[in-house]
């Protein structure tokens, strides 16, 4: 008997795998009137678990500030759990670094918004990614180290 060899992609699980935020400065730095400045990092990680089954993990770490002190800060990692089988070597990396991150990051996205609104402030909405963008940068910038490696050796 033939063993199935068709593509299979598939969605197990996507779940809030952690979340924290601190306001060290309150209650006073609730009362000052200034506007804060936002930072917003985002990271991305692949991690196998099993024989075509990995888990896709998407970070964001988001800091307010008012001058030079923290008003809050919010760090969530969204995550899924993905079966990937019978696909080409070189289709994974664009599936782990564009496919899954698309999937988790709108969960990751009303996480991070529900967290800042419960915490009493107006809910910062992350922007849309462009994870392909993103991923591309990524490699470009692999290449551009190896090569310079490669040169400095």
């Amino acid at each position: 008997m033939a063993e199935n060899l068709d593509p299979v992609f598939q969605i197990q699980r996507i779940y809030l795998k952690e979340a924290s935020l601190e306001q060290p400065n309150s209650p006073a730095i609730l009362l000052e009137q200034e506007q804060p400045s936002v930072d917003i990092q985002l990271g991305v990680e692949a991690t196998p678990l099993a024989e075509g089954v990995y888990e896709v993990a998407v970070t964001a770490t988001v800091q307010t500030k008012i001058a030079d002190k923290t008003v809050f800060l919010v760090e969530a990692k969204q995550a899924g759990i993905f079966e990937v089988r019978n696909l080409p070597q070189e289709q994974m990396g664009p599936i782990m670094g564009i496919a899954c991150p698309q999937i988790v990051y709108p969960y990751l996205r009303s996480n991070v918004a529900d967290i800042v609104q419960r915490a009493g402030f107006p809910p910062v909405h992350l922007a849309e990614i462009n994870f392909q963008a993103m991923y591309e940068q990524q490699q470009a910038q692999q290449a551009q180290q190896e090569g310079s490696r490669i040169i400095t050796s």
